[in-house]
Parts: structure tokens; sequence; C-alpha cells
């Protein structure tokens, strides 16, 4: 059972990394893949975010930030709370950060972010 934790927070950590990626932030069709349909995300910036909004030309926006103190909670058999902490290396800007992911048909897709200013590590 713990083998299987810490298999699936590698899958997530993965997953929450490649959403960084301005390569895969900008590509609707990578987000379609990682992000349910009922989307949706309440940003730093105060902003609440869908995931319609992310499917234009520009998609959810070119990046570079990095991740730390990645860790996973289980909430269910088929969903997962994900927090951790990013540093947006063009803001200069610390965000704590929380993912909830579910998993359908042997998928997972995040269902809700947030992000929420902080003064550092």
């Amino acid at each position: 059972m713990e083998n299987e934790a810490s298999v699936l927070k590698a899958h997530l950590y993965q997953l929450e990394e490649k959403l960084l990626k301005s390569e895969i932030r900008t590509s609707s069709e990578e987000l379609q893949s990682l992000l349910k349909d009922d989307f949706f995300e309440f940003g730093s910036s105060g902003n609440i975010w869908s995931k319609s909004d992310f499917m234009g030309q520009e998609g959810a926006g070119a990046v570079k930030m990095k991740l730390s103190h990645f860790d996973m909670h289980q909430l269910s058999d088929d969903t997962v709370l994900t927090t951790y902490r990013i540093f947006d290396e063009d803001k200069v800007e610390h965000t704590l950060r929380s993912s909830i992911w579910k998993c359908t048909n042997g998928r997972w897709q995040m269902f809700f972010h947030q992000g929420t200013r902080t003064k550092g590590d």
C-alpha cells in the first residue's frame, strides 16, 4: 500500500511539473487531456478560471516557475489533494499551491487548483 502511494505521488508530481512547462500550458490539446471538463481555479491573482478560459491560442500562458515542498494527501481511492510551493521567476513571487486530482478510467486529471501568494519559503 505504501509503495502504491509513493508511485502515485511521483506520478502526480510529474503531472504538476508538466503543467508548469510553457509548451504544455500553451497547448490546448495538452490542457484538454490534463484538466477535467469541470476544472476551475482560484488564481493567486484573485481571478477565477475555468477550463474553457485556457482553450484559446495562448492556453494558460507561458511561465517560468520552480516547484518545491511537494506533498500528496489521499482523499479517496480516486481523489487526491496535492500541495506544494511555487517560485515564479518572472514575477519574483512565492505562492502556496493546492490541486485536487481525480482519476477516471485510469487517467488522472486536475479538477481544482488554487494559488495563494506568500512572502517566501
